[in-house]
């Protein structure tokens, strides 16, 4: 039986892989996972005081029968619910730490389609949790799936539930409150996926002094993600031209990511928001030991316009949980993914859209430079990415052919390129990257590798 956490929290197909039955249990275990240091310190001061969980969700039609199987579960094991409705990922993990909250539930499953749901818990303080306890979470879910009882509080030891609307205004006042300056001047567009950012994110760019476009802001539960959000850019690049607008920004489902499009509609991936985001965190004093974190994925580019600006790279496996544990151990305060993951540690713990958003909009009003030239500090070099679906991806780094494949796609790049092959964390299949000096090479490469894959881990 394979581990029930990906990279990111659990995800499925709703009601079929991801079960109401699924979302109480592993909500109970979580709740004795994750309140045992409150218990152990009511013990030791002779009070009983209930744990308290933040619980949120994007708007997907699946999370209003999942969250209330994750309430039920919680309230159930003596966990006390402030429940917030449909909000992002990263105002969840920031209201499970503004409010002293035990822990925290999200109900996402980002920026896959609208079937799939995932459950993602945060830690006190609203960190994501380290393998161990997701370990211990699951271990425990197990045993009381198989058989073994729950310890169950009864009459007045029962969570308590209630809605906490001022959840909304509170984040909001928070990605304002860290701002470095305003965005009176600039016109936005905005697409929020249909997702957990349609109202957050705009009224936050409005607050901020931004004049604000919308689109992909009016969810239904069925539509997030569809054919809007930062996998599929061309609505923002056609709204931000036939509007004149400064920039444009583009959310996934949960709002942790974002990517962007400059005045002419180009693309701004997550690569360059990072080399804007550096440079004026350097500028201001905040970029500590003057080092950004970043996967294995990022563009070649980048690596070169960190060093050119005498800035240090430290590059991680793909997650954001990697550049986070990796931001963490080394103090550092900024990091991200190329996918649009970026982490300002000092103003949020985990990958936040609206907030990227938002200082990456300050810098144009700031510098008063359009947004393509100051990406411009970077060139990208042609990057290939080929997903290569319904494969055994546990065999990706062993089967020899494909070794063979790779070792013979890597002498052909040189220093020019390079060559990575990765199993994908939350669908079954292979990501196939392939970077060159010339796109065309790069494409070459990846199709035949690709075609490896395929024949070998089919």
């Amino acid at each position: 039986m394979g581990r029930l956490f990906g990279t990111d929290g659990v995800r499925g197909v709703a009601n079929e892989g991801l079960t109401a039955e699924l979302a109480l249990g592993l909500s109970v275990a979580a709740a004795h996972v994750l309140t045992e240091a409150r218990a152990g310190a009511d013990a030791a001061h002779g009070e009983a005081t209930r744990p308290v969980a933040v619980v949120g969700r994007d708007p997907r039609a699946s999370g209003e029968f999942l969250e209330a199987a994750v309430v039920a579960g919680l309230a159930s094991a003596g966990a006390d619910v402030l429940r917030v409705g449909v909000l992002p990922t990263p105002a969840v993990a920031y209201l499970t730490g503004a409010l002293g909250a035990d822990l925290g539930v999200m109900l996402s499953a980002s920026h896959n389609p609208m079937p799939d749901n995932g459950i993602k818990f945060f830690a006190r303080g609203g960190h994501k949790l380290p393998d161990e306890l997701e370990d211990r979470i699951e271990k425990l879910y197990r045993e009381h799936a198989a058989g073994e009882a729950w310890a169950r509080p009864t009459g007045a030891g029962v969570g308590r539930v209630r809605d906490y609307d001022e959840g909304f205004d509170n984040y909001v006042a928070h990605l304002i409150g860290v701002l470095p300056n305003r965005l009176d001047g600039l016109k936005v567009v905005i697409d929020g996926a249909h997702g957990a950012a349609s109202r957050v994110s705009p009224e936050a760019f409005a607050r901020a002094g931004a004049d604000v476009v919308t689109i992909g802001t009016d969810p239904d539960g069925l539509n997030i993600n569809d054919d809007c959000g930062s996998t599929h850019l061309d609505g923002l690049r056609a709204a931000v031209v036939k509007h004149g607008a400064d920039l444009g920004v583009a959310h996934d489902g949960d709002a942790d990511r974002c990517l962007a499009v400059d005045a002419a509609g180009d693309e701004i991936d997550g690569d360059q928001i990072l080399a804007v985001l550096a440079l004026a965190m350097k500028e201001a004093g905040q970029l500590r030991k003057d080092t950004v974190v970043a996967t294995v994925m990022s563009n070649l580019g980048f690596k070169l316009a960190m060093e050119r600006e005498s800035l240090a790279l430290l590059q991680t496996a793909v997650g954001d949980r990697y550049v986070l544990e990796e931001m963490k151990r080394g103090g550092y305060s900024l990091g991200g993914e190329q996918s649009g993951h970026v982490i300002v540690l000092d103003h949020a713990t985990t990958g936040d859209g609206t907030l990227t958003g938002l200082m990456l909009a300050a810098r144009v009003a700031a510098t008063g430079k359009p947004l393509a030239e100051l990406a411009g500090v970077m060139e990208r070099l042609p990057q290939v990415l080929v997903n290569v679906p319904d494969v055994d991806k546990s065999r990706v780094s062993s089967a020899p052919e494909l070794v063979s494949a790779v070792a013979e796609a890597e002498r052909e790049l040189g220093e020019t390129g390079r060559v990575l092959l990765r199993s994908s964390g939350t669908e079954p299949l292979v990501r196939v990257m392939v970077e060159a000096a010339d796109i065309e090479q790069a494409r070459g490469v990846a199709a035949r590798l690709a075609d490896v894959v395929k024949r070998t881990l089919g």
